[in-house]
């Protein structure tokens, strides 16, 4: 994947990042709101970042496999933009998850649409290699 999809590569690299960075968010309201390890929730405050960052890694689960299978169906700036995308989606999911839980949508279909396209797309490749 690396020589091949370079820029895929890097824009998954950037979605661990934004996931590693939904983590430091997460320690830092741990010691913010006085939710101890091993205690999974506690404040309000810190259950949201807590949920953002749980719930960006069952996206993490979908949109890797998505890019490995879609990349080479799409292209490298295809998929790494879809992938790109994907990230900034979960940067304003997250923003509008810590301020009102209700209007993280926009941010949510930032994120499942890549991942949605680059599936189809790799569902379509590997049905064409059949036929």
């Amino acid at each position: 994947m690396l020589t091949a999809y370079p820029m895929t590569t890097l824009a998954l690299i950037a979605a661990l990042l934004v996931y590693f960075g939904l983590g430091v968010v997460v320690g830092g309201a741990r010691a913010k709101y006085g939710v101890p390890a091993p205690q999974a929730s506690g404040h309000p405050e810190f259950d949201k970042r807590n949920r953002v960052h749980m719930n960006t890694l069952e996206q993490l689960a979908l949109l890797v496999p998505a890019v490995i299978v879609g990349a080479p169906v799409l292209g490298d700036m295809v998929a790494a933009g879809l992938t790109a995308v994907w990230s900034l989606g979960r940067i304003l999911y997250a923003r509008a998850y810590y301020a009102d839980p209700a209007k993280r949508g926009p941010g949510f279909g930032l994120t499942f649409l890549p991942t949605l396209i680059l599936l189809v797309a790799g569902i379509w490749g590997g049905i064409s290699a059949l036929i």
